[in-house]
């Protein structure tokens, strides 16, 4: 038994071999599969001495019975076990660190939502191969069967939540609407997918809480995903000013903000005159980002350092209203003004809708 769980390992190591890396398979296959490999061969010699010593039959026959068993139990460790070589050489917790990991993640969630399949569908088999050890379940194997269509029908009313959980897992491990580490807008509040389970996703949302979702949830309901094909994004800052601003030299300072910033990605950069009020008329600056994060904090820089140029370089800029009185016009300050901003990320809608984007992704 010994010699063929080793060939086992060794095949496993083959065929799970990444071009480069041979060695790098086998160690993984031999790593995963040593405790269970271990238990094995323990079980082996129980085998060997309890067939070797005088022991009376129903003793003899219920101690097989239990090895058995646990023999059972022990292949079917060894085989999860081995599911996780494909983790250890097919998606490195480093490739995720990169900048530019979309296929990283899809990797990641395609190996982690199949292997919990496989997994599952090991230990079913598992449970039932014990069950079969038993002459009772063998015997009651007819009824069972006679009375199948009424238990199935009863086992899927009462399983249906289970049973579409996991089926839209193995759909997103296929399709992929999400993958681990996407950026998501769920239920307006905006995160990160941190783990895909067979049943639930959980999204740490911008303030570090947990948002906890059925996975058939991303099947049946729209949501956004921010990195779907790309990372990179583009963000809106609106800024209210008087109708005598020189949209020009506010473009050029624009320019100049944008070019120190590390968080711009080269891309976009655009000051556009979008809307005219009796009082002011509204400037929309967009710009672009290699991902949201930085986008966000892209869009405060933005902010702060224009209204800084409205209020040191020309206060006669700011937002005015007019009143025409006998003597002609005249223009007034609003009270406690200052250049209205605010701010967006392209695809979401803008942050001023009440969704929970909080001070930034």
């Amino acid at each position: 038994m010994a010699a063929a769980v080793v060939v086992l390992l060794e095949a496993a190591g083959f065929a799970l071999r990444t071009p480069g890396r041979p060695r790098l398979a086998r160690v993984a296959a031999f790593r995963r599969g040593f405790r269970p490999l271990q238990l094995l061969c323990l079980l082996a010699g129980v085998d060997v001495a309890l067939r070797s010593i005088s022991l009376g039959p129903t003793l003899l026959a219920g101690l097989l019975h239990l090895l058995g068993i646990l023999l059972i139990a022990a292949v079917a460790l060894l085989l999860a076990s081995l599911l996780y070589v494909a983790d250890d050489l097919m998606i490195p917790s480093s490739r995720l660190a990169t900048e530019d990991n979309l296929r990283a993640r899809r990797l990641y969630t395609e190996v982690r939502i199949l292997r919990r399949v496989a997994t599952l569908v090991i230990a079913l088999l598992a449970a039932a191969a014990v069950l079969l050890t038993f002459p009772e379940v063998r015997a009651a194997g007819a009824g069972l069967l006679a009375s199948a269509g009424l238990i199935g029908i009863l086992v899927g009313v009462a399983a249906r939540p289970t049973a579409t959980n996991l089926v839209a897992g193995v759909q997103i491990a296929i399709s992929q609407p999400i993958r681990v580490d996407d950026v998501v807008v769920v239920e307006g509040h905006w995160g990160r997918v941190e783990e895909i389970t067979l049943t639930m996703v959980v999204v740490r949302v911008w303030d570090l809480r947990r948002l906890v979702l059925p996975i058939a949830y991303f099947i049946e309901n729209p949501f956004e995903n921010w990195t779907r094909a790309t990372a990179d994004i583009l963000g809106w800052v609106f800024l209210e000013v008087d109708f005598t601003a020189d949209v020009a030299a506010l473009r050029s300072h624009l320019e100049r903000v944008v070019a120190a910033e590390r968080a711009w990605d080269g891309k976009v950069v655009v000051l556009q005159v979008t809307n005219l009020s009796p009082d002011s008329m509204q400037l929309r600056a967009l710009v672009s980002s290699p991902d949201s994060g930085r986008s966000w904090d892209l869009q405060c820089a933005i902010r702060e350092q224009m209204m800084e140029f409205l209020r040191t370089q020309h206060p006669e800029w700011l937002p005015r209203r007019r009143l025409e009185g006998s003597g002609g016009v005249v223009s007034a300050l609003l009270s406690g003004a200052g250049p209205r901003t605010a701010a967006g990320t392209a695809g979401s809608g803008g942050r001023a809708d009440g969704r929970d984007f909080g001070p930034g992704p």
